[in-house]
């Protein structure tokens, strides 16, 4: 059996483990969150090196990336320093391959016209694939990189800013902590009390989309008619935006015994499947495992009753 765990600097209450098989493989696929302990973090990869075929680096990134250039983020090296033997991986090759499929899948199997549609990015430089997935599409897009990741109310509304923007700012932020820019613990339980600068971003686009945390840190009460496409979420997570008018929720990661994981722990799944170990797997490697795979997003239409939803 091929064990996968994600180390996360996140919530434990977002805990969760699964046995599935995949390709022939079984798997059991463990996520563990520390609540915002470095510290601990930092032992459990150490302690756990070599028990495991991949980590997966939750609750944050090992990079960010521009045009020219990749930056590591000194916390998560820290976390990962004393780790020889297992692969780990923060989600980063995913979201510049599984998460391009996905805005592609969308809009040729599902139909999904996103030409001159409003979209609320809120973390583009952590999500290049898909921004630019988006504007291949011919969508609209806000990047809330500078809204929700400093507390800076501008949105960037093209691809050629986010880079001027991010070549500025990716060198500050990879050295400050973590926490600084991106919640964790018990912060990612609980949405901000948002002003109305922050709230109108979310008012006017057609669709929501990036790491849900980000989102759901400034949630306003009513997303009427929207359209949500993120990575994980909970039963807790799909209920509350039910209960917000969200019309449709896609999560790029598949669903696992009625939980969607985190790109890093997909990623972490492909890498055990690869069993590469000596080095990071090239982006076409990533394409052809999810190919076989067949990975598809999870879709959820919150229109059509079937226990309130129903899977599309």
């Amino acid at each position: 059996m091929k064990k996968v765990l994600s180390i996360s600097l996140g919530s434990s209450k977002r805990d969760h483990l699964v046995q599935t098989k995949i390709l022939g493989e079984d798997f059991l696929i463990e996520r563990r969150g520390t609540d915002g302990d470095k510290r601990k973090a930092y032992r459990l990869f150490a302690e756990l090196d070599g028990q495991y075929d991949a980590f997966g680096i939750g609750g944050i990134d090992l990079y960010i990336y521009t045009i020219n250039n990749r930056y590591t983020f000194r916390d998560a090296r820290k976390l990962i320093k004393d780790v020889r033997y297992t692969p780990a991986v923060d989600g980063s090759g995913l979201k510049n391959t599984l998460e391009r499929m996905v805005i592609e899948y969308l809009e040729d199997k599902l139909g999904m016209d996103f030409r001159q549609k409003k979209v609320l990015l809120v973390a583009a430089v952590d999500r290049f694939g898909m921004a630019e997935s988006f504007v291949n599409c011919n969508a609209d897009i806000i990047c809330g990189d500078l809204i929700f990741g400093l507390g800076i109310p501008v949105g960037i509304k093209s691809l050629k800013s986010l880079h001027r923007v991010a070549s500025i700012v990716a060198p500050i932020i990879t050295r400050a902590p973590i926490e600084w820019v991106y919640p964790t613990g018990n912060k990612q339980e609980n949405s901000i009390k948002i002003k109305e600068k922050y709230a109108k971003y979310y008012r006017d686009a057609d669709i929501i989309a990036g790491d849900f945390l980000f989102i759901k840190r400034y949630l306003p009460d009513s997303l009427e008619d929207k359209i949500i496409v993120t990575n994980t979420v909970t039963e807790e997570n799909i209920k509350e935006l039910e209960q917000r008018g969200v019309r449709m929720l896609i999560t790029t990661t598949p669903e696992l015994n009625g939980r969607s994981f985190g790109t890093n722990v997909m990623e972490a799944v492909l890498v055990a499947l690869s069993g590469v170990k000596d080095r990071e797997l090239k982006q076409e490697e990533y394409i052809e495992l999810l190919r076989k795979i067949n990975f598809t997003p999870r879709v959820i239409d919150f229109t059509k009753a079937r226990n309130n939803y129903e899977y599309v």
